[in-house]
C-alpha cells in the first residue's frame, strides 16, 4: 500500500487503519518489535526532558550546560564571584590562606532568595592566585569544611595530604594555537594512556613529561587519538581516577591547567585527537574532598536508599532524577570540551548506570533482559542528553559508551530511539581471546569462531576493536603477552635465546591483533605499551606494596633497547596501523570472507584491496594454499612472520603473486591465489 507521512495504511475488513512506521531501531532489528512501546517510552523521556531543559526550545541544551560559568569562582572586570548549590546549608563561609582560615563575615556567602544556591562577591584584592580555600558549610545538626562541588583547581599538601581548592588566576592563561580540530575517523586508532604512570622512572609522570616524551612516540607509531584517563581529580591515585572528587578539576598530580591544555594542543597540532576517560557513573565517597555530604544532606546528588552507594565500588550512585544533577553532569561535559578543548569522552561504568542491579549477577541472555523494568530510565534518559549535547557543542566530537551488557540502540542516532554513542567498547573481543588462551590448545583454535567473534556486533553501531585494555593490565589479571609466555620473558627475551614459548607467544600476540584490527567496523584500541608486550602487570603504590611506583610506569627502554625482542613487536604495530591506514574508511569497506576451514586452521577475507590471510595452526605450514579471488596480481604489504617482525622469514615476501586461470569461475572474474602460508603466522595483500 501507499506510505503517507510516517503512517502506513494496512487493510482490515471493513476499513484502512492508520499505524506508525516503527522506529528506527525496530527498523534495523525486527526481533525488538516485541519491545518496541519500552524503546518509543524512553525516546520520548528524554524528547520530554529535553523540552523541559530548555524550556520547549526557547534556549538550546548547550546553554542549559553553562553551569560551570555560573557556579564556582571566577574572576570578573571589577572583582570575584563565588556560587555554590547546597540547598541543605544554613551557613557557608569561604575559609583559606587570605583569612587564616577562619569565618570571617567578610567571606560570608549569602542565599539567593528562592533557590538553594549561595553567592559571595569580594573585591580584586580579596583572592590571589594560588591561594587555598575551602567552604566551611553549616547546617542543622553540623558543620564540615567542603571542597566546593563546582572547583576548576584542588591541589594536595605533600606532608599532610590535605586536599584543597586553590584560587587560579595566572597573569598568562594559556592560549590555543590550534583553535579548531577535527578528529581523523577513518579509522579512528586510539592510544589509551594514564599520564602519571607513562614514564619511565618510578614516579608521577606529568602532563609536560608526557607531551615531551610519550606523545611523539603515539605520533611516530601512527594513532591518531589518545584516551587520557585520570584526569578528574581523585583523592586516591590507585584508584586509577575512577574514584573522582572533584568533576571540574584536572588532577593537580599531573601538572597546572595550562600544561594539560599546552598537551593537547601539541597533539592537535600534530593531528592526534584528545578523548578523555570522564566518570559520570559513581563519585567517590569522601565527604571532605568529594561531594558525598556537601551541605548535611548525604543525597544531594545522590540517589536515597539502597541505591545510595554501589555495592561493588564502594562508591556513591548520582540521582540522574534530579534537574540540578543534570545540569551538574552536562556542564561537566561542555566544560571539558570548551576550557580545555577535548575531542570527546569514553564514559566509563555505563552498564552500572543502565540497570538498578548495575549489570552485577547478570546473564544478559536475551533481549527481554534489556526491557524488564531493571533499567534506569533517568540514566538512560541523563546518558542520551549528554551525548546529544556533546555533538550540540562540537559535531565532531566523539563519544564511546564502555558498556558490557549489549543494550541495543547505545550507539544507534537519537533519531532511531537510540542513546547516540558515536561508539561502543567491543567487550566481547578482549574476553573471547582471554578465554581462548586460557582453556583452548593451539590446535583447537577454531577460525570460524575467531571470525564470528572479532565482528559480532549490531548492524547499526559501530564499535571500538581491541584485544586488551588497561583492564587486562592491572593485578590480578595478565595481558595477551604475559598470559602466552609468562615468565620466559624475564629469561628469553634477548635476541638469539628466544624459546619455543617466546616464539609462539609473539607470533600470536601479532595475530591476535591484526585479525582484531582488520576486521573492525568503527575503531580500535591499544594500551600503552601494550603494542609491544610490556611485561607484568599494573600495581599503583599501596600500602602492601610499600608506595612503590615500580610497577605503575612504562619501561620504554624496553622497546627502545633492539638487543630485546620487545621492538620487533611495537614494529609490527606501526607497520600494521600503517597498512590498515592505507585503505580510507576501511572500518566502513564490507567484509568479505574469502575462506575458512577449522581442521587446516585456515581464515581468509578481503577489505577494499586487501586480503587477510591467517594459518592459527601451530605446527601445519602450506604450500600452495588456494584461495578464489577477483583475477589480479597481489603483493605483500604485510607479513607477521617476516624477520623484522621477529618471525622466521620462511616466506620470499618480494614476489608479485598472480592468480591462476580457472574456467569455471570466469563469469565471477575469480581466480586462484596460491599462497605459501607458515604455521601460525599471517599475511595482508594488495591487489595491483
Amino acid at each position: 500500500m501507499k506510505k503517507t507521512g510516517v503512517k502506513k495504511l494496512i487493510g482490515s475488513r471493513n476499513q484502512f487503519e492508520a499505524k506508525p512506521e516503527h522506529i528506527g531501531l525496530v527498523k534495523n532489528d525486527s526481533w525488538l518489535e516485541p519491545y518496541e512501546d519500552a524503546i518509543c517510552g524512553r525516546h520520548k523521556h528524554a524528547l520530554w526532558k529535553i523540552g523541559l531543559l530548555t524550556r520547549n526550545g526557547k534556549k538550546t541544551l548547550s546553554d542549559f550546560a553553562d553551569g560551570h560559568l555560573y557556579f564556582g569562582l571566577h574572576k570578573q572586570a571589577r572583582g570575584w564571584v563565588f556560587r555554590e548549590w547546597a540547598p541543605n546549608a544554613t551557613e557557608i563561609y569561604l575559609i583559606g590562606d587570605f583569612n587564616g582560615w577562619r569565618e570571617d563575615p567578610k567571606y560570608k556567602m549569602t542565599r539567593i532568595e528562592g533557590t538553594g544556591n549561595w553567592e559571595l562577591k569580594l573585591s580584586n584584592k580579596a583572592l590571589r592566585h594560588g591561594d587555598l580555600y575551602k567552604m566551611k558549610v553549616k547546617w542543622n545538626g553540623g558543620e564540615g569544611e567542603r571542597i566546593p562541588a563546582w572547583c576548576r583547581r584542588v591541589v594536595q599538601d605533600d606532608k599532610t595530604k590535605i586536599f584543597s581548592a586553590q584560587v587560579w588566576n595566572p597573569d598568562q592563561p594559556y592560549e590555543f594555537c590550534k583553535k579548531k580540530f577535527k578528529p581523523t575517523k577513518s579509522p579512528l586508532l586510539i592510544y589509551e594512556c594514564h599520564v602519571g604512570m607513562s614514564q619511565d622512572k618510578e614516579v608521577v609522570g606529568t602532563y609536560r613529561e608526557f607531551m615531551e616524551n610519550v606523545l611523539p612516540r603515539v605520533i611516530e607509531d601512527g594513532y591518531n587519538c589518545i584516551q587520557i584517563m585520570a584526569i578528574q581529580e581523585h583523592p586516591y591515585y590507585g584508584s586509577f581516577g575512577y574514584h573522582v572528587s572533584s568533576f571540574f578539576a584536572p588532577s593537580s598530580r599531573f601538572g597546572t591547567p595550562e600544561d594539560l591544555k599546552e598537551l593537547i594542543d601539541t597533539a592537535h597540532k600534530n593531528g592526534v585527537a584528545v578523548i578523555m576517560d570522564i566518570v559520570h557513573s559513581h563519585a567517590v565517597k569522601n565527604e571532605v574532598e568529594g561531594l558525598g555530604n556537601l551541605a548535611g544532606d548525604p543525597n544531594q546528588f545522590f540517589y536515597t536508599g539502597d541505591r545510595h552507594e554501589h555495592p561493588a565500588w564502594d562508591s556513591l550512585c548520582f540521582d540522574y532524577g534530579k534537574d540540578e544533577v543534570i545540569h551538574f553532569l552536562l556542564s561537566n561535559c561542555k566544560y571539558w570540551l570548551e576550557e580545555y578543548h577535548f575531542d570527546g569522552f569514553r564514559f566509563d561504568g555505563v552498564t552500572s548506570m543502565l540497570y538498578y542491579s548495575h549489570g552485577l549477577g547478570e546473564a544478559f541472555c536475551g533481549y527481554g533482559d534489556y526491557f524488564n523494568g531493571g533499567q534506569d530510565d533517568n540514566a538512560i534518559c541523563y546518558l542520551t542528553l549528554a551525548n546529544k549535547l556533546i555533538h550540540e557543542v562540537n559535531p565532531n566530537a566523539i563519544t564511546i559508551a564502555e558498556e558490557v551488557s549489549g543494550m541495543p540502540g547505545l550507539a544507534a542516532k537519537f533519531e532511531d530511539g537510540g542513546y547516540g554513542f558515536d561508539y561502543r567498547m567491543a567487550m566481547n573481543i578482549p574476553d573471547y581471546w582471554i578465554k581462548t588462551i586460557k582453556e583452548l590448545k593451539d590446535e583447537d583454535w577454531k577460525p570460524s569462531s575467531i571470525f564470528w567473534e572479532v565482528k559480532n556486533r549490531r548492524r547499526d553501531e559501530k564499535t571500538i576493536s581491541y584485544c586488551e585494555s588497561h583492564d587486562q593490565a592491572l593485578v590480578g589479571d595478565k595481558t595477551i603477552i604475559f598470559r602466552l609466555i609468562d615468565a620466559d620473558m624475564y629469561w628469553h627475551f634477548k635476541k638469539g635465546d628466544e624459546n619455543d614459548v617466546v616464539h609462539r607467544g609473539m607470533a600470536l600476540h601479532k595475530i591476535i591483533r591484526l585479525v582484531t584490527v582488520a576486521a573492525m567496523n568503527g575503531g580500535y584500541l591499544n594500551f600503552m605499551g601494550n603494542e609491544f608486550g610490556h611485561p607484568e602487570w599494573i600495581d599503583f603504590p599501596r600500602e602492601g606494596n610499600g608506595w612503590s611506583h615500580k610497577y605503575a610506569r612504562r619501561q620504554w627502554n624496553l622497546v627502545d633497547n633492539k638487543e630485546l625482542d620487545y621492538h620487533y613487536l611495537g614494529d609490527f604495530d606501526k607497520e600494521m596501523l600503517k597498512v590498515i591506514k592505507s585503505i580510507r574508511n576501511i572500518q566502513n569497506k564490507p567484509i568479505k570472507e574469502i575462506w575458512h576451514n577449522d581442521g587446516d586452521q585456515i581464515l581468509a577475507f578481503s577489505r577494499g584491496d586487501l586480503i587477510f590471510v591467517f594459518n592459527f595452526n601451530p605446527i601445519r605450514s602450506f604450500v600452495d594454499y588456494g584461495f578464489l579471488v577477483p583475477t589480479g596480481s597481489y603483493d605483500v604489504v604485510l607479513n607477521t612472520d617476516a624477520k623484522e617482525f621477529g618471525g622466521n622469514g620462511l616466506a620470499d615476501d618480494t614476489i608479485t603473486h598472480m592468480t591462476n586461470f580457472d574456467s569455471m569461475y570466469v563469469e565471477e572474474r575469480k581466480e586462484w591465489l596460491k599462497l605459501y602460508i607458515p604455521a601460525r603466522s599471517a599475511v595482508v595483500l594488495r591487489k595491483n
